[in-house]
């Protein structure tokens, strides 16, 4: 039921983390270096989350070490931020 669990919350966090990832622009033109500085981090924040969901997601389809409660809680808890955040903006 972990495994489960952390597959599908790993591909909310995927999916989410890609698509915001997408519209972070840390090199935009025209940003102050307080704005650059927080799209970088932005953008690094994404993509550790796109890591981390990528890999909750091949975990069943490679043999690497099954996901403890620990992992299957910290995937799950930023999923259920992400479903809160799109339920919520409607």
């Amino acid at each position: 039921m972990i495994a489960l669990i952390h597959w599908i919350a790993g591909v909310v966090v995927l999916a989410e983390a890609l698509n915001k990832l997408e519209r972070t622009q840390p090199c935009r033109r025209g940003l102050r270096p307080r704005e650059r500085a927080t799209e970088w981090l932005k953008a690094i924040a994404w993509a550790l989350l796109a890591m981390g969901g990528a890999g909750a997601f091949i975990t069943p389809f490679f043999p690497l070490q099954a996901p403890t409660f620990q992992d299957m809680c910290v995937v799950l808890g930023f999923a259920l931020l992400i479903v809160r955040t799109r339920i919520k903006e409607g």
